[in-house]
């Protein structure tokens, strides 16, 4: 039997109902047969002034959460199978008496004081200055990936496949000759537009309506996406995934880095109050300079360019890497100098101090910078009062093996002490190393309490090799169960 609206009158009833939808379809014939034209809809009609720039703004009624958004993104910029520079993610309410969701599609915010462009060692983003689209330059990009650390909404994505990372880019092509971006020309509610953003007072972005709740701190940034609904959104909304522990990758190359480096300019510092001994402080530079070596070389395998890394220099003004790269780049040619020179030429005892003060001042500001670094991301378990003792303390627990042992063991003491304090909180990085990381948590007791007994009674050559061992499961520990923020979404499985 053939269906029609006589012996279905279901089917009648749906076909009535579609033609009175008020679709963007609908919407567009119905502009197109009064002659105006539906794209000013979708982005401005007019260039950003000065103190503007644009910015998404995003009709949270409108959006439904069927990312029609994130399939025309993927599909324009060419991105890879695991790639996304839109998201779609999910607020609710925890309160159960007043249930409340809201769908939330979310891509760069091309924010005033854009986090990943101030932290590039390389000055691989740039900022239009008449647009304010933040752009990546991906051929400047050696693939460190800091500013996926720095960024705060989880934007720009490491691409595995060219070893460099990309992100949204607003379609600034598209945008150039007056089309709407592949998000919002595809959005069929047409919930994502391009709009003009004032910029002037980026300080006050915060107190415009248009951010979200449950959205890491604008203040950091100064996003330029705006929310808007007509509903009053819940103050308590969180994001769907807020209790989803993900545990976040090791970078093993920075592992190694950052516990020989602090172990090299420990034991220079070591050398320094026994440069009279000539039996013993050229074996200290040695083993300095070898263990600098190995951990510099152990950082290039976390570069996904490896070979434009000779450009890191160039964000020293702003960027912590670009600054340790430099400290570092000058310590160990002088470090070796030290360990080396006394064997082929003949060095005064104080020329030969001098050289390793020198390198040991230079290897002390370089671990600040390594420091600063994490702690410049503003991510809980980076805080300064976490990573400096962590960073310092590996390299004067080394020093005060040589000289001075049960000092060493109160320093390793308090390190311990400070790493407990995270363990015990109710935090994210907490609930990681009691749950999925609690092997790694329990190893690094095992290896600090061993170092502890071994700085007490062993020689401190051997004593050294608990010691670093238990560096090194600390600082797996540092990169896997650090928070990682991002905006409100669901876990992407």
């Amino acid at each position: 039997m053939v269906a029609s609206p006589k012996n279905f009158p279901l089917l009648a009833e749906l076909l009535a109902e579609q033609q009175r939808l008020d679709t963007p379809v609908a919407r567009f014939s119905t502009a197109h047969d009064h002659g105006t034209a539906l794209a000013p809809q979708l982005i401005p009609l007019t260039r950003p002034g000065p103190g503007e720039q644009y910015g998404f703004e995003v009709d949270l009624d409108s959006c439904t959460g069927c990312k029609a958004c994130v399939s025309a993104c993927h599909s324009l910029n060419g991105l890879d199978d695991d790639e996304t520079w839109r998201d779609v993610g999910l607020l609710v309410s925890p309160n159960r008496a007043q249930p409340f969701t809201q769908t939330v599609t979310t891509a760069c915010h091309h924010c005033a004081d854009p986090a990943c462009l101030n932290g590039c060692p390389v000055l691989a983003y740039e900022k239009d200055p008449v647009t304010g689209i933040v752009r990546h330059l991906d051929d400047q990009c050696i693939g460190c990936s800091y500013c996926v650390l720095k960024c705060p909404y989880d934007v720009p994505k490491f691409s595995a496949r060219l070893g460099i990372v990309r992100k949204c880019d607003m379609c600034h092509s598209r945008l150039a000759v007056g089309e709407a971006p592949a998000c919002a020309q595809a959005c069929p509610t047409q919930a994502i537009t391009i709009v003009n953003v004032s910029v002037t007072q980026p300080t006050k972005l915060r107190a415009q309506p248009g951010f979200l709740p449950g959205a890491p701190d604008p203040d950091y940034t100064q996003p330029t996406t705006r929310y808007v609904s007509r509903r009053a959104l819940p103050q308590n909304l969180v994001a769907a995934d807020a209790t989803q522990l993900r545990v976040q990758p090791a970078h093993w190359p920075l592992v190694v880095m950052l516990t020989l480096l602090p172990a090299a300019v420990g034991l220079q510092l070591a050398a320094l109050p026994v440069l009279r001994l000539s039996t013993f402080h050229p074996q200290l530079l040695a083993v300095a300079a070898a263990l600098g070596a190995l951990g510099l070389a152990a950082s290039v395998f976390h570069l996904g360019q490896p070979r434009r890394a000779w450009r890191i220099f160039l964000g020293w003004r702003k960027s912590w890497l670009s600054r340790e790269a430099m400290l570092f780049g000058a310590w160990i040619p002088l470090t070796a100098l030290a360990a080396l020179a006394p064997q082929f030429v003949q060095l005064s005892t104080f020329n030969v101090q001098l050289l390793v003060t020198a390198a040991a001042a230079l290897g002390c500001l370089g671990l600040v910078c390594s420091a600063m670094i994490y702690i410049d991301t503003r991510r809980q378990l980076w805080r300064a009062a976490q990573t400096f003792p962590r960073f310092l303390g590996t390299a004067m627990t080394v020093a005060l093996a040589f000289a001075a042992p049960f000092a060493a063991v109160a320093v390793l003491a308090v390190m311990l002490a400070v790493e407990s304090r995270t363990f015990f909180g109710r935090a994210t990085p907490a609930r990681l190393q009691r749950g999925p990381l609690a092997r790694a948590a329990l190893t690094r007791d095992v290896f600090g309490m061993i170092a502890l007994i071994a700085l007490a009674v062993a020689p401190a050559w051997l004593a050294l090799i608990p010691l670093i061992a238990g560096e090194l499961t600390e600082r797996y520990l540092f990169f896997r169960a650090v928070d990682a923020p991002k905006m409100p979404g669901l876990p992407a499985a």
